[in-house]
Formats: structure tokens, C-alpha cells, sequence
């Protein structure tokens, strides 16, 4: 877990994102079963996507929930934040997912990581995310510097 707000208190964080294509909304356990079947059908393009461990490889529904339920908490405790990518033709549709975490590297406030479902990647809509989440977080919240680790926007 992480140990300070990376927003103040005084910022309103935002409720959802929406676009023509997609809706971001803030991750939680409710999503838990179409999260799970996002992942586990994008295991191939996640892993290594986000840092060096063996995620999403060989993860249970369980340990999803566990890990929804810690993005949950810290977004309340503000420490990071979570969304969830919904298609916007079916809104329970778990397509990817949007998360905001402070950078260890000095040079930035913020690491954003991205992702859509591997089995839409031909459909352009993961590099249509990266910019629409690269526009948000420099129009709509409060960070100068931001870091999207492995990826090129």
C-alpha cells in the first residue's frame, strides 16, 4: 500500500470519464467476475505490462477480488486510483483498465498504466485509451509530471 494522498484533499476526484467508445469508472469489487475474465483472456498482453512480476499469470478469482478490494481502499484513502474500462454499447462490459499510482521516480508525480482486453487490440481502441487517458490526466487533475511506464504517448 502506498502511504500519503497523492491528490489534496480539496481536489474532486473524478467520478467516471465518458467517450464515444468507452466509460471509466472507478474499479471495484463489483466488477470482480467481468475484471477476472478481462484479465484472464489478456493474460499474454499483461504480463510484464505494468512491472516485473508474474501477474496476471495463474491468478484466481480470489486473489482478484483481493486485488480489486486494495484498489478500492486505496482510491477512498486516495493513494492511487483505479478505473475500470466499460464498452460503451454494453455497460457491463469490462474492456480494460485505467490506474493512477505516485512514481518512484523523481522526475514525476504520477505512473499511468492502461490496458484493453486482448482480444480487442486489433480494433485500435488501446491506443485510442492512451490518449484520451493521457488528455484527462493533463486536463482534469492536478499532476505535472506524469509517467506512463512502458508504453510510448
Amino acid at each position: 500500500m502506498y502511504s500519503r494522498p497523492i491528490v489534496k484533499n480539496s481536489f474532486k476526484v473524478p467520478a467516471e470519464l465518458v467517450t464515444e467508445n468507452f466509460i471509466l469508472r472507478p474499479l471495484t469489487i463489483k466488477y470482480v467476475d467481468k475484471d477476472y475474465e478481462a484479465v484472464m483472456k489478456s493474460v499474454d498482453h499483461l504480463y510484464k505490462l505494468m512491472d516485473d512480476s508474474e501477474w496476471p499469470k495463474e491468478m484466481t478469482l480470489d486473489e482478484n477480488l483481493a486485488d480489486l478490494g486494495w484498489h478500492e481502499v486505496e482510491f477512498s484513502l486516495r493513494h492511487s486510483f483505479a478505473y475500470t474500462v466499460l464498452s460503451k454499447k454494453e455497460e457491463n462490459d469490462v474492456i480494460g483498465c485505467c490506474y493512477i499510482y505516485p512514481s518512484d521516480n523523481p522526475e514525476y508525480e504520477v505512473q499511468a498504466y492502461y490496458w484493453i482486453r486482448q482480444d480487442l487490440l486489433d480494433s485500435g481502441l488501446e491506443d485510442e485509451l492512451g490518449k484520451t487517458f493521457k488528455k484527462w490526466l493533463e486536463n482534469s487533475w492536478p499532476f505535472g509530471k506524469i509517467e506512463f511506464p512502458r508504453r510510448d504517448i
